[in-house]
């Protein structure tokens, strides 16, 4: 008779079972009977199930403490393990018990891994069997991988060179499960025993270790896989000192964890030469691309995917598996409701407590994360507790810079709180947004660029086509103060790029201003290729006047519109010259715009502040929705040099990179006199629908703050008259009108009602509102998103002519 043990709990398996039994911790209960040739039973997996054991399986005997017995007989357990020289519950194979897929005693035959081919024969339930097709499904799903492959391969072949122990670590849903499959079924094709255990149910108790990985002490040759490893992480130190040494002659293991190894694995010269650590790392985009269209996606709706998942096979393939009309080419597709859900859960998984929720929160909008930023967030209590939870996650990487999350877990938590929380994700974002600020202010000369890439990565995702920069790093660009020896360049490049005149007043500002100056060269080399200059006035000098015509009109404006008061100046951007790609999207263009971004937000006491662009029809709209406008435009030695501005003291540097966060469209503050300096065609219905929905959201949400309200990007909207002496009163007259009408249409009653209980006579939270309402949260969520959307419908009807109402 053969016995199946199924549960360890008082028995001591030294025969595996024929093949893949699941082993359960937990009640003793035994299986008896000979199974039809060529199949295998199987045991569903349930919480309690923590190992699999797959191969061909020797001759032996199932020994229960209790009894003593073996089959039929009566056995000592003692002189079976001393004969096998073990001192430990791990056992040994009984001598004379021979191994491999050879027939058994009994004539049963034994069934190695479901679907697998041992020496070229077809076993078990076959390739057109369930497990077959799973298993071959899986296979060719593997995409990339290449390095770790390459290592299994070589420990699997028995090379002389090859580690024993493989270590894969990364984040959940990285693909280490897939790599461990990967690693099974070619032992299997190897002929070798395959041992799997899932540590999610051993309660990190070193005697299940020792209890359903026993068949790899007893098996030469044998593979140990243990997936899920970070379960049983404290008992590391224990398997790597005490547990591999007992197994058997030949056996390899490879051990899946979100966590890294540790580092005495490497210190130790003896396990250093064993020892493989493989961090699985994120597919590439060519790999990302393979995995969708092997799943069947269309070529079109790859790439927003791809840009999405990060890398992350989890994604990916969540991604994949929803229906075709469920994915959109737009290229900020974003998963929504149950695959977003399940991304949050696999790749994340529990969190200890809020703090920790909205550390991540944090995390997820900063493209790094230091412990000056989460302080500014959550206060110096929680990010003392924190941070180093943080530093210890699976997921996020302790870069030189700060902390910094795989691609995959940003864009799905940042989703995650975009769609569950849309307010708690702005407030995230201005947070964030004015932690970089001061980050920029704090950080030396050298680093302020590096400081406002990281600021200027909030804003990534717009999908804006006039959004001219790019943030991310240029390291083969230096940025530098000018040099003498730089100067007789510096002159060449704008006579070259602008004109002779021009050149002059760089000659001037040069003499003048060199402190002001700073040239660009490619890493490696002394020789500049561009130059900006950001200059600092204080009062309109005869001889600025002279040398420089776009200073004295500029000079003229300010006297007649924003007199300088004590103690103000004014900032200029005068130049940013590039021969060959003059003024023209580029890494050096990034860099002068960095710089320049830089100094506004550095200097105090600046009162206005300018920029200087030839080419004005390709940064008009940009600039417009950075809240500069255009000002001046000067003939420079035949070329016309356009000058764009912006008052700070109608809007701080705090509030305006506190909007920046905010809206998708920039609120500008405008000029006395200057409302209209948008040209016609980017007035009123141009706005793009989804810029004047944000504008009418940004300005519900400042009715009750007037200097926020002044600032609304529909200020351009042809709900403005043109000419409009007091475009704020009239931008308001517009929506106490639609709100009005509202109220006048008895389908509008109701979004009337939620949108003045929400911003007219606002409460203090929304919760708070939907109280007053007397409706729950969930109903007042979706009644206030259909009222803001019947709000834009109105507003979008509304005529030049403005509007009265009583909700003043």
């Amino acid at each position: 008779m053969v016995f199946v043990t199924v549960g360890f709990a008082r028995d001591l398996l030294v025969e595996p079972p024929p093949h893949l039994v699941q082993a359960r911790p937990g009640p003793f209960r035994r299986e008896s009977g000979v199974r039809p040739r060529g199949t295998a039973r199987h045991l569903p997996m349930s919480e309690s199930n923590a190992v699999v054991v797959t191969g061909p399986p020797p001759g032996g005997m199932l020994i229960n403490r209790s009894s003593k017995s073996v089959g039929g007989g009566a056995v000592s357990l003692a002189p079976i393990l001393r004969r096998a020289g073990v001192r430990s519950p791990c056992p040994a194979v009984p001598t004379g018990v021979r191994h491999g897929p050879q027939a058994r005693p009994d004539g049963l035959r034994s069934v190695p891994d479901a679907g697998t081919r041992v020496r070229g024969e077809e076993r078990g339930v076959g390739a057109t069997g369930l497990a077959g097709r799973l298993a071959a499904a899986r296979a060719g799903a593997l995409v990339g991988r290449e390095p770790e492959r390459a290592v299994l391969d070589r420990m699997l072949s028995g090379a002389a060179d090859a580690p024993l122990v493989a270590y894969l670590h990364g984040p959940g849903g990285i693909g280490k499960s897939s790599l461990l499959r990967y690693a099974a079924r070619q032992a299997g094709t190897a002929g070798r025993r395959v041992v799997q255990v899932d540590a999610r149910f051993l309660d990190a108790d070193p005697r299940r270790i020792e209890e359903v990985a026993a068949p790899a002490c007893v098996e030469p040759g044998a593979v140990l896989l243990i997936d899920s490893f970070e379960h049983c992480q404290p008992l590391e130190p224990w398997l790597r000192d005490t547990f591999l040494l007992r197994l058997a002659e030949g056996a390899l293991v490879v051990l899946a964890s979100r966590v890294a190894p540790d580092a005495e694995w490497l210190v130790d010269p003896g396990w250093a030469e064993l020892f493989a650590e493989l961090a699985v790392r994120p597919l590439d985009a060519t790999q990302s691309d393979a995995l969708l269209a092997a799943r069947g996606v269309a070529a079109e709706q790859r790439r927003a995917i791809v840009a999405f998942a990060g890398g992350s096979p989890l994604a990916l393939s969540l991604a994949a598996s929803l229906p075709a009309g469920a994915r959109d080419t737009s290229p900020l597709w974003k998963p929504a409701g149950d695959v977003l859900t399940t991304l949050v859960e696999r790749l994340v998984g529990e969190l200890p407590g809020t703090a920790h929720l909205r550390a991540l929160e944090v995390v997820a909008q900063a493209y790094v994360t230091r412990e000056s930023l989460l302080r500014a967030v959550l206060g110096e209590e929680d990010t003392a507790r924190v941070f180093p939870w943080l530093r210890q996650l699976p997921y996020i990487e302790a870069t030189p810079e700060g902390l910094h999350p795989h691609d995959a877990v940003r864009a799905t938590l940042a989703a995650d709180l975009r769609w569950r929380d849309p307010e708690r994700y702005e407030d995230v974002r201005v947070e964030v947004s004015v932690a970089c600020l001061h980050a920029v202010r704090a950080a030396s000369e050298d680093d302020a660029l590096v400081r406002v890439a990281e600021w200027m990565f909030l804003f990534r995702d717009r999908d804006d086509p006039d959004d001219l920069y790019d943030w991310r790093a240029h390291p083969h660009v230096e940025d530098t103060p000018l040099r003498p020896a730089d100067v007789p360049d510096v002159l060449r490049m704008a006579e070259e790029a602008e004109s002779p005149e021009s050149a002059t007043a760089v000659a001037h500002w040069v003499r003048s201003q060199p402190q002001g100056f700073r040239v660009y060269r490619y890493a490696g080399s002394s020789a500049p290729v561009a130059f900006m200059a950001v200059l600092r006035l204080e009062a309109p000098l005869p001889e600025d006047r002279a040398e420089d015509p776009v200073i004295a009109s500029l000079w003229d404006f300010v006297e007649a519109v924003a007199p300088l008061g004590r103690g103000e100046h004014l900032g200029i951007r005068r130049f940013a010259v590039q021969p060959g790609r003059h003024q023209r999207p580029s890494p050096l263009m990034d860099l002068i715009s960095r710089r320049a971004i830089a100094a506004e937000m550095r200097t105090r006491g600046r009162a206005v502040a300018f920029t200087v662009f030839e080419d004005a029809e390709r940064w008009r709209r940009y600039l417009a929705r950075a809240g500069m406008l255009e000002v001046v435009a000067v003939d420079v030695g035949g070329q016309e040099q356009h000058v764009f501005g912006r008052d700070w003291r109608r809007q701080p540097v705090e509030k305006w990179v506190e909007h920046r966060a905010r809206a998708v469209a920039e609120p500008v503050a405008g000029w006395p006199g200057v409302a209209s300096a948008c040209p016609a065609d980017e007035r009123g219905d141009d706005l793009p629908r989804a810029v004047f929905e944000e504008g009418v959201v940004e300005a519900l949400r400042t009715w009750r703050t007037p200097r926020e309200f002044a600032t609304s990007v529909l200020l351009r909207s042809r709900l403005v008259p043109r000419g409009s002496t007091d475009p704020v009163a009239d931008l308001r007259g517009a929506f106490t009108g639609a709100l009005d009408a509202l109220r006048v249409d008895p389908a509008g009653v109701k979004a009337h009602e939620v949108l003045t209980a929400t911003y007219i006579a606002a409460s203090r939270t929304h919760k708070a509102t939907a109280r007053r309402l007397g409706v729950p949260y969930g109903t007042y969520r979706r009644h206030l998103a259909a009222a803001k959307d019947r709000l834009v419908e109105q507003l979008l009807r509304h005529r030049t002519e403005p509007a009265t109402g009583g909700a003043r």
